[in-house]
């Protein structure tokens, strides 16, 4: 009995005690007197809280590389006296109102045929304000150099051009065109710039400020020339 008695005991004994596993510390905090160190997820999160906006008025890479006009026109305007082919002086003020292709052109050049597009894009546009305004130079390749007369019989028998013609001009040097010398010193950043050769083309706007810029390479019915165009014919 008694070997019986104390197997009983002892089991009695087991029961009363409690055998389930120590409580784990609470997930959202230390155990007292531990010491606090932030969870990889907590020091990402303060990182991110602490890292300065970027500047809300900086423009995007694709901002910064359209060529818009700005939004508030700024600039010189174009208001230049010159002279026409025939001699006669003319002010550019005269065409305030309407969009300006101020293009500086030559008889003997490669691009000499982009006479022929000049023309196409007046007679589309001329209807709803555009001017284009054709500059000859020598300065290119010494190919430009016959006389007013010459340079008139030139463009009307082989292009027929009916756009306004004026007399030669010095688009570089130190015998620069006043006209020049705002195109390519004055204006805003992306436009000014030297001229490099013949058939290099300004767009200026009906306010007479300039707006745009096309090398020699870019055709003046290029679909680039002709929405820029668009984009600053006078409203009807």
């Amino acid at each position: 009995m008694r070997p019986t008695l104390l197997v009983l005991a002892i089991a009695l004994l087991a029961c009363s005690q409690d055998t389930s596993a120590p409580k784990a510390a609470k997930a959202d905090g230390p155990a007292p007197g531990a010491a606090t160190k932030p969870t990889q997820v907590g020091a990402e999160a303060k990182a991110k809280t602490e890292t300065p906006a970027a500047p809300t008025d900086e423009p995007s890479p694709k901002t910064a590389a359209e060529p818009t006009a700005p939004a508030e026109p700024s600039g010189p305007i174009v208001e230049h006296t010159v002279k026409l082919i025939d001699g006669a002086d003319k002010s550019l003020a005269d065409y305030r109102g309407r969009a300006l292709l101020v293009v500086n052109t030559a008889s003997e050049c490669g691009y000499t045929p982009q006479y022929a597009d000049l023309q196409e894009l007046y007679a589309k546009y001329k209807e709803r304000g555009l001017e284009v305004l054709a500059f000859p130079s020598n300065d290119f390749g010494g190919q430009e150099p016959g006389t007013p007369d010459e340079i008139r019989q030139f463009v009307d028998s082989k292009y027929h051009v009916e756009f306004e013609m004026f007399d030669k001009v010095a688009i570089k040097g130190s015998d620069k065109a006043p006209l020049y010398k705002t195109l390519t010193e004055e204006t805003a950043e992306g436009i000014r710039g030297e001229v490099e050769w013949n058939f290099t083309k300004f767009l200026v706007d009906p306010e007479g400020r300039v707006v745009g810029r096309f090398e020699s390479g870019v055709s003046p019915t290029s679909p680039e020339v002709v929405a820029a165009v668009e984009a600053v014919l006078p409203k009807a």
